[in-house]
């Protein structure tokens, strides 16, 4: 894994773009065929936008139009060949990929779509849907699939798999061309981090302080979130900015979780906290950093590759004031690749209720995150930090730095 680094470093500095999303195309794509064939399915039918880049890196509308709209869906075969439902006059999009695809019109059941003929033209779609696989097959993985079109593939006879778990563990380990990939949209997001920083003044609003990080948003997918809180808002971090202005008169804190999904389909999750002014932190914002920076780098040394889910858990960080734990961040990890993806590791108090087990591998790209924040306070410190898990531990992939003279 370390030479896989090393040769993302050289690929990214020589600019063979295009080499790199043929690999990385080529690569996801035989992932799934992989699991296909592990669970001995012969296909698996999308209709999530983000598993659809995934098997085929094309992307149609916006993610957050398209996750309520299915407007186009897919099958792939374990073989490697496609067919593909597109949405109206956009065959364009998959245009120049070197892909075994079938492009047919998109047949919708929605109720946006058919109303309360639906139900019917579920029927009509399935027919068409059911001559595309071989006679005898009564295995088909779904990732998400509405009642209708459920109701109907079950009554001829198919055995319905889910095919989010099959996806997201085809999602697990990343290629080298993939590593390239992601730092090209780590390095956007920082770009951005760094405009933020430098307009971030007392009496900014938080919505205009946010609209500094998409610095190339032709470029983007989507944004996951807009995450960017400051005083009170940061205890506990609140979901969303707002129009609230950056205190005027006093030092405190501002907030981020970029959640961006960049370039290339690659999501940049990163989270910092600063001070709104140009004064200094006080003792308790201070006492909240330590805390936060320690609890992060802690978990970076302690993760290595083999090691359980739980195992991680257990010998994690602990968080060592009770009046913290009730803010505590919802997880101590989770994966990421093209957005927050399987894994999600709980915190050894959370572990009964919502620990779920699994283990470590080469090539897993994870954030490892922390909130710190009392009960009751009125501030607080969110720090995230992008790794690759190597052969000999996390490699960090952003270079986006902490307030080290807060420690």
């Amino acid at each position: 894994m370390t030479d896989q680094l090393d040769r993302a470093s050289h690929i990214m500095k020589a600019g063979a773009k295009k080499i790199v999303l043929r690999e990385v195309r080529a690569y996801r794509l035989r992932r799934v065929q992989e699991q296909l064939r592990k669970h001995n399915c012969p296909t698996i039918f999308l209709y999530d936008p983000v598993n659809i880049r995934y098997a085929t890196d094309t992307s149609n509308m916006l993610q957050v139009w398209s996750g309520r709209n299915p407007a186009r869906y897919i099958m792939v075969f374990a073989d490697g060949r496609i067919v593909a439902w597109e949405f109206h006059s956009s065959e364009h999009v998959w245009h120049g990929l070197d892909l075994n695809v079938e492009l047919r019109g998109i047949m919708n059941w929605t109720f946006f779509n058919a109303g309360h003929e639906a139900e019917r033209r579920a029927q009509a779609w399935g027919a068409v849907f059911r001559r595309k696989q071989a006679p005898g097959d009564t295995l088909l993985a779904v990732d998400r699939l509405d009642p209708f079109g459920s109701a109907y593939l079950e009554k001829q006879g198919l055995t319905l798999l889910d095919g989010q778990a099959l996806m997201e563990t085809a999602w697990l380990i990343k290629s080298t061309g993939a590593l390239v990939l992601m730092g090209e949209s780590l390095r956007t997001a920082e770009m951005g981090i760094d405009r933020m920083r430098r307009e971030l003044r007392p009496g900014i609003t938080e919505n205009d302080l946010w609209a500094n990080l998409p610095t190339r948003i032709s470029e983007m997918a989507a944004s996951e979130s807009k995450r960017g809180c400051s005083h009170p808002a940061t205890a506990p971090i609140r979901g969303c900015t707002s129009a609230r202005r950056a205190c005027c008169n006093q030092a405190t804190c501002f907030a981020f979780d970029t959640d961006m999904v960049g370039p290339n389909g690659s999501c940049s999750d990163i989270s910092r906290t600063w001070l709104v002014g140009n004064g200094r932190p006080s003792d308790e914002q201070r006492k909240l950093y330590k805390l936060a920076y320690a609890q992060v780098h802690f978990n970076m040394e302690v993760l290595r590759p083999g090691m359980t889910f739980k195992e991680f858990s257990d010998k994690a960080w602990r968080i060592p004031n009770h009046q913290y734990v009730k803010n505590r961040y919802c997880c101590l990890a989770h994966g990421i690749g093209m957005v927050d993806e399987f894994l999600s590791i709980a915190h050894q108090v959370d572990w009964d209720a919502v620990g779920y087990d699994g283990r470590f591998e080469t090539g897993m790209t994870v954030y490892v995150e922390s909130y710190i924040g009392a009960d009751g306070g009125i501030q607080g410190v969110k720090l995230e930090q992008q790794v690759v898990v190597t052969e000999h531990g996390c490699v960090p992939l952003t270079n986006c730095s902490f307030e080290d003279d807060w420690l």
